[in-house]
């Protein structure tokens, strides 16, 4: 078996002595020290919050304890009880001096001895930090549990007042505004509801308004006169216009054309140019998978655009609809997250909300570009309001830290988990790895997780949750945020995720578990 002082270049045959665990243990000490406040010194000019310092620090020394594989050093310490690096993220030099000054002891070292073991608070400040950064963004937990509930609002919540106050009642403390739909009078309307409800509840509750960024969809759909689904090996072609719609025809279906294969449009056009042969152009959440065989080909009109093949249908097809989401993986899209719509929401939501959703963020500039617009219109605001990235492409899962750095280094932050998508981009085998990724990554830099997408879906919209569906929400304990999409069993399903989540939290605390007494046997 590989040693882990090998995997850190030294050699080193044997693991199994204390001897040689501590010795491994203080050269990577040493070098997550080193590498860890070599980032945090390129990081320390964008960071302007002083109580965010020690969260940016602790990020780095994660990163740079994560380059190592330490596989075989976790396994030769759990013999000696000192397991502990598996929960190391929110407190990496803590824990790693921890592990050493215990080792100190049972080698006899003599540096032992002179030794203080740093007071306990200490060890746990990375907890204490993350549960700060989290009563900011979302503040006050209820009573029986940490994790939150967030709900998504339906339009009738502008004229409903006693189903927001429902929500609120049965155990919500956050709710989702989507700047998508409606307006700004409606979305007054529904704050005043909540603020109503905050006051008969005695519940706070905080206001997400989720900005609706680009829109990437299909725009109209042009199907050949026999044919409404499309099946694996077929043709599409995709078009740079964006032709009007018969009036004639029903929202959301295909238009009957002559033409020999389905056609469709893209509503960001410019895309297009992006795309070579071999791309895959992924349609309504993947349901339709496609590769770019021909990037000029040539309509009848003399327009040039692209030819599809479908590579994943259902083998009984799938109906092609306009105004379903189009994902582009492995392609670099440099689109400006705020559209023209989303600044104009911005002079409402600048002033109304205490969270703002940020979709289709990639880089730190784009942080820096919403930073900046709301800099804008703080007016007479005291405190700016928070800022939750939506982590939905492989370019932002990459881009994280910076994206951290950037938001959390000036003001209230959070990520959420937007899985929906995510999915799409990376695939879906990869979700489970990467989502755990980003709790871990998060963790460390003590920012709090939303877990998002379809959580309890069937059980939001058809009163009925499904077993894979209850685990999922059993798992989201992990996050401090889990939210739920609107429905008609919202209720219900508040009710249950309320009582999941109390649940899980008596046996897990992020990734510790708790080992409450078992009462099923």
């Amino acid at each position: 078996m590989m040693s882990a002082r090998s995997e850190l270049g030294i050699e080193q045959p044997d693991l199994s002595s204390p001897e040689a665990l501590l010795l491994t243990l203080q050269e990577l000490r040493q070098n997550v020290e080193c590498e860890g406040q070599a980032l945090f010194n390129q990081w320390r000019s964008q960071i302007q919050r002083p109580e965010f310092l020690a969260s940016a620090l602790n990020l780095a020394q994660y990163l740079a304890l994560r380059r190592h594989d330490l596989r075989n050093l976790q396994a030769a310490l759990m013999p000696w009880g000192l397991s502990s690096l598996g929960r190391i993220e929110a407190r990496v030099m803590p824990n790693l001096d921890a592990v050493i000054t215990t080792l100190e002891v049972l080698c006899g070292s003599e540096s032992a001895q002179h030794r203080n073991r740093p007071p306990i608070e200490f060890f746990f400040e990375g907890n204490r930090l993350l549960q700060q950064h989290t009563e900011e963004l979302f503040g006050q937990p209820l009573p029986q549990r940490r994790v939150r509930i967030m709900v998504t609002l339906p339009s009738e919540a502008a004229t409903d007042y006693e189903r927001v106050r429902e929500i609120i009642q049965r155990g919500a403390t956050c709710v989702r505004i989507n700047c998508a739909h409606d307006a700004p009078a409606s979305w007054e309307c529904m704050i005043n509801h909540i603020r109503r409800a905050e006051q008969e509840t005695g519940t706070s509750c905080r206001v997400m308004m989720d900005l609706g960024g680009p829109k990437i969809r299909t725009g109209s759909v042009f199907a050949p006169c026999d044919r409404k689904r499309v099946f694996r090996g077929d043709y599409l072609l995709l078009s740079r216009r964006t032709p009007e719609r018969n009036s004639e025809i029903g929202a959301g279906e295909s238009i009957p054309a002559p033409v020999d294969h389905f056609q469709i449009s893209c509503t960001v056009p410019e895309i297009l140019d992006l795309l070579t042969v071999g791309t895959p152009v992924y349609i309504d959440d993947g349901k339709i998978r496609t590769r770019v065989v021909d990037t000029q080909y040539l309509f009848p009109d003399g327009e040039l655009g692209l030819l599809l093949q479908v590579t994943h249908a259902s083998p009984k097809g799938v109906k092609l609809r306009p105004e379903k989401g189009l994902n582009f993986p492995n392609t670099v899209l440099p689109l400006n997250p705020l559209t023209e719509k989303d600044l104009s929401d911005l002079d409402f939501v600048a002033t109304h909300a205490d969270i703002i959703g940020y979709s289709f963020v990639q880089r730190s500039a784009d942080i820096q570009l919403l930073q900046k617009e709301l800099d804008q219109r703080s007016g007479d605001r005291p405190v700016p309001p928070a800022i939750v990235a939506k982590i939905e492409t492989a370019i932002a899962v990459s881009n994280l830290p910076e994206l951290i750095i950037h938001a959390a280094g000036k003001q209230s932050f959070g990520v959420m988990i937007a899985r929906g998508d995510l999915a799409v981009e990376i695939g879906y085998q990869r979700l489970t790895e990467i989502q755990e990724e980003i709790l871990w990554l998060c963790e460390a830099a003590h920012v709090p997780v939303i877990w998002a997408t379809q959580v309890l879906e069937s059980l939001v919209k058809d009163g009925a949750p499904s077993r894979g569906e209850m685990t999922d929400a059993a798992m989201a304990e992990r996050a401090e945020c889990v939210m739920l999409n609107k429905g008609p069993f919202i209720a219900e399903a508040i009710t249950i995720l309320d009582d999941v989540l109390t649940r899980m939290e008596a046996h897990q605390l992020k990734k510790t578990p708790q080992l409450r007494a078992l009462h099923s046997w």
